[in-house]
């Protein structure tokens, strides 16, 4: 055996060592590698869950608050009048209830008009004077409506049943029972998109009532009463607005006529909570008092809302706020 080959021989064990021990060292890293990720996908997972659950937890205070709101807005409405007594007037009260800021706001559901309960000379006023509708389709609307809200099938001269709309080319059909949304409004035969945004804040499904509250309705709610006058209205508007600054009783209407609403109000109600960390949630609901001492208010709608746009809240006259 020559001095080259047994040269060969002794080095032979030594480059399988340094193999063996780069392959060790290879596994070694990625091991550690592997359980660097896992341990960084194990960390993200529990700070995920823990933000999922602060989160929770600050919707569920907020929730909380919001409908404490509700309750409380209630409460202060059904108490005797007085200077300086909370009205169902879109005024906001605000409030903090431990680190939650509150802002709570009333309106009158009488003061809007009722899909289910207005009678043909009060629509076709809301769908003219307030629509924008021309006469002959104020009167195939007003018919529409009606036929969609009666039990029966029978069609008025100018209505809408089934046959009707299916030979328009409509998807839907007349429900044949009341109004449960005013968006249902918007899927009557004959009614515009442009329509019905100019009506969309003046009408309701909640009020019960055939009548308007003048105390409290909209000019548009007014104009829409029978042989609404501009320049009255607007008379008549400034004169309330201008009562209820000085925390006097709003003065009669007297273009109301008939179209009075009863006596029973219904208030819509919106409270919106927010977290320092911007957690936020608006409840809105819809109740009416009731004479029942065991269940004074019936709530007709509870809902979550959405919270209002920042730049709308920015354009609130902070002195409109009311701070209890």
């Amino acid at each position: 055996m020559t001095r080259m080959a047994r040269m060969r021989r002794r080095r032979a064990p030594r480059a399988s060592g340094r193999r063996q021990a780069g392959i060790a060292l290879v596994l070694t890293l990625w091991l550690t590698v592997l359980l660097t990720a896992i341990a960084g996908g194990f960390a993200y997972s529990m700070r995920t869950e823990a933000l999922a659950a602060g989160n929770a937890i600050g919707i569920a205070k907020a929730r909380a608050a919001a409908d404490g709101a509700v309750e409380r807005t209630a409460f202060e409405l059904t108490r005797p009048r007085v200077p300086g007594s909370w009205l169902p007037n879109g005024a906001p009260h605000e409030w903090r209830d431990g680190e939650i800021d509150v802002v709570a706001r009333a309106t009158d559901e009488t003061a809007k008009i009722d899909l289910n309960a207005a009678g043909e000379i009060l629509l076709r006023g809301l769908f003219s004077n307030v629509g924008g509708a021309d006469p002959d389709t104020a009167v195939r609307l007003v018919e529409a409506v009606m036929d969609w809200r009666d039990a029966d099938d029978l069609r008025r001269p100018n209505g809408a049943e089934a046959a009707d709309y299916q030979a328009a080319g409509s998807k839907v059909v007349p429900a044949n029972a009341p109004f449960e949304t005013i968006g249902e409004v918007a899927r009557v035969l004959g009614m515009t998109p442009a329509i019905y945004a100019r009506i969309a804040g003046s009408v309701t499904v909640y009020s019960r009532q055939a009548g308007v509250n003048p105390l409290t309705a909209s000019r548009e709610v007014l104009l829409a009463l029978p042989n609404a006058d501009a320049a009255v209205v607007d008379a008549y508007v400034a004169s309330r607005d201008e009562a209820l600054r000085a925390n006097l009783p709003a003065p009669p209407y007297a273009g109301a006529g008939g179209m009075i609403s009863g006596a029973i109000q219904t208030w819509r109600i919106r409270a919106q909570a927010s977290l320092p960390d911007g957690v936020t949630f608006v409840r809105e609901a819809v109740l009416r008092p009731s004479p029942d001492p065991a269940r004074p208010l019936v709530v007709l709608a509870w809902l979550e809302g959405a919270p209002a746009p920042a730049a709308a809240d920015a354009k609130t006259d902070e002195n409109d706020a009311v701070r209890p």
